[in-house]
């Protein structure tokens, strides 16, 4: 795993001190060594966590041996191995044991649709010094990220946003529109970002730089048509296809050549990942580690310690306790830009510890996408029921669930009711984002300034772009295809990719494989979500290997005990925080303390709300000035002048 920035111009050859400014402030992503490079209109950085070919071989920014194609690579190729043989097969030589290399081939001997072929988690960018040509590319989920902001006179991308504001070109002005989805969503959608002129690229994208222009972004591949194309399969069939693919996919992530373990919260996901682990690799080389909570209803230790005896792991546990307002400022500052899901914090602290003995762990994300493992298709399921009812019986639900006492227990019932009841009278579309939002429209409007209200957007018209592009399929699969769109690849993979870099730790996700997107997308949707069961095709596909008890156990997420902490300890940096002349530069501080009155007496658990305030205002706080470029000692400058030998890549 790696980090990237670079620079690419039409009439000038860019500041290599900008690039490398940026490139200091990644070193957490590749604490094993730098290298830049600055070669006529292009400048490239990279930093490097060396997982596969650990020696100075493999070192990033790497030439062709020609000397005219450079490339930065964040990410792993898990199928490079294949693809090296097939290159050589066509004559193709190569000097390192990279996936980055292969990548270089790739391109030189397929053009542009050898991303096609690749199976793994990336975002790099390409440099054809002969055309004068960019290219940047980033994987089908959106495991890896990329910004990048286009400039008068050229393109500048980094791996993570305050690198890239880093760079002095950039401005920093913030965009009202972003943070009104923000406030909506406490994460950004699509490609949307907290500053104006900075956009991410989209998963599954590629973007060329050519001929003084840069191009919008091109899809190059896209699930959509694997949800229309329904394949006919019985439930026993399904299980056995998606146990097989599984472990396919856990083999191709288990190539490495450093230490390597896997996650484990003892709920189905992670344990048929640790269980093929086992399978293909044995109990004494599958490492597995689990984070609890000192809150009883927020704890899976002892889920996790089953399912790790039972497999024969060799497991490690910790227990997260409640975080000190240093610890926040911490946490919140690896989040890079604002996002306030609550599990940031305990996944922080569960990287933080497995880094300690690995440097790559395996995950479970993407299985509740992909297989209908959240709540939210139980509600959807409901709310299509309820649109049978008499409407008069379904305005009286919002007043009913109102009655209810506050708990601030893990998705209380009481707050699963209040946003189901609300949501009723939704079509269902709108009511699938209703169950994510944590400001509604009204609540927004209100909270924003006056000034900035204009630009108060409804933010479910991106969720309603992608259901549309589904509209003539069922409303479970319009709701699988928006969550891997949206809450996906813009939340999940976000905070896992910054809780792990925080701390120099790789993360692959086997779900996330191509080939078990498709096929989750192509079964009916009766295969994965029933009325009251869930995932149901995954958990058939483990019964051989899994306790009963891990098949039936229902979904505990990873959320923290944020409501908990902000009624404690964490109350006065959350006051302080929320209080703030930078925050209330946005928001109305009266509704703010509205919120807190609320929470302090129970009426409401506004714990997500107050959450995403104090995220953002932590951000604006830390973000008021541009970050300071950061210099980099280890950096190994490349002279793309001198000729080429093995010996270039050592420079």
């Amino acid at each position: 795993m790696c980090g990237i920035v670079g620079e690419f111009r039409w009439a000038r050859q860019p500041d290599g001190r900008a690039v490398a400014g940026m490139l200091g402030h990644l070193r957490h992503r590749g604490p094993d060594v730098g290298g830049l490079v600055a070669h006529g209109a292009m400048a490239l950085g990279h930093r490097r966590l060396s997982i596969i070919d650990t020696s100075l071989a493999g070192l990033q920014p790497m030439v062709d041996s020609s000397g005219r194609y450079w490339i930065v690579l964040n990410g792993e190729i898990y199928n490079y191995r294949e693809l090296k043989t097939e290159l050589v097969q066509h004559g193709a030589a190569f000097r390192t044991k990279s996936d980055t290399e292969v990548i270089l081939e790739a391109y030189k001997f397929w053009g542009r649709d050898f991303i096609e072929r690749l199976n793994g988690m990336f975002a790099f960018a390409l440099w054809d010094a002969v055309e004068q040509t960019g290219l940047l590319a980033r994987d089908r989920a959106g495991e890896k990220p990329l910004y990048y902001c286009e400039l008068t006179d050229g393109l500048v991308f980094a791996s993570e946003l305050t690198a890239l504001m880093a760079h002095p070109e950039i401005s920093l002005a913030r965009s009202p529109s972003g943070v009104a989805d923000y406030l909506a969503l406490s994460y950004f959608p699509g490609d949307a970002c907290l500053l104006s002129q900075v956009r991410k690229l989209p998963p599954a994208h590629v973007l060329v730089a050519a001929n003084s222009k840069v191009r919008e972004p091109v899809s190059y591949w896209d699930i959509a048509p694997c949800f229309r194309d329904k394949i006919a399969i019985g439930e026993r069939e399904a299980a056995e296809r998606l146990g097989a693919l599984i472990d396919d996919s856990v083999r191709l992530r288990l190539v490495s050549d450093v230490p390597l373990g896997s996650f484990l919260s003892g709920g189905i996901d992670s344990s048929a990942v640790v269980g093929s682990m086992v399978s293909l690799q044995g109990r004494d080389q599958t490492h597995t580690f689990s984070m609890g909570f000192q809150e009883d209803t927020y704890d899976e230790l002892p889920e996790a310690r089953l399912v790790a005896g039972h497999l024969g792991t060799d497991h490690h546990e910790a227990i997260a306790a409640a975080p000190s307002p240093d610890d926040i400022m911490r946490i919140c500052a690896a989040m890079d830009e604002p996002i306030a899901d609550t599990s940031f914090i305990p996944m922080w602290h569960l990287a933080q510890f497995a880094r300690r003995h690995v440097t790559v762990c395996l995950s479970g994300d993407g299985a509740d996408e992909a297989f209908g493992g959240y709540e939210t298709y139980i509600a959807d399921r409901l709310h299509h029921l309820a649109t049978t009812l008499p409407r008069g019986l379904v305005r009286v639900l919002p007043p009913l669930v109102e009655l209810l006492p506050v708990k601030f227990s893990k998705v209380s019932f009481d707050y699963k009711a209040r946003q189901f009841a609300t949501g009723c009278g939704y079509d269902a579309d709108r009511a699938h984002y209703h169950w994510r939002e944590i400001f509604g429209a009204a609540e927004r409007h209100d909270l924003l300034r006056p000034e900035w209200r204009d630009a108060c957007r409804e933010t479910s018209a991106t969720f309603r772009r992608f259901s549309d592009e589904l509209k003539d399929c069922d409303y479970l699969d319009r709701a699988f295809y928006v969550d891997l769109k949206t809450w996906l690849a813009d939340d999940i993979l976000t905070k896992v990719d910054r809780s792990t870099m925080a701390h120099s730790l790789e993360a692959r996700a086997p779900y996330l494989d191509h080939r078990i997107l498709a096929f989750a997308a192509s079964l009916p949707a009766g295969l994965k979500v029933g009325w009251r069961r869930k995932k149901i095709v995954l958990k058939n596909s483990q019964q051989a290997r899994l306790p009963a008890s891990v098949l039936r156990r229902k979904k505990a997420g990873f959320n923290a005990p944020v409501s908990h902490w902000l009624d404690g300890r964490l109350e006065q940096l959350g006051r302080d925080v929320t209080t703030s002349t930078r925050l209330a530069e946005w928001v109305v501080p009266s509704r703010v303390e509205n919120l807190w009155t609320e929470h302090r007496n129970r009426v409401r658990d506004n714990g997500y709300r107050l959450f995403t305030l104090i995220c953002l205002g932590l951000w604006l706080e830390r973000n008021s000035a541009r970050p300071i470029a950061r210099s980099d000692d280890d950096v190994r400058r490349i002279d793309a002048h001198a000729p080429f030998t093995h010996e270039h890549m050592h420079a």
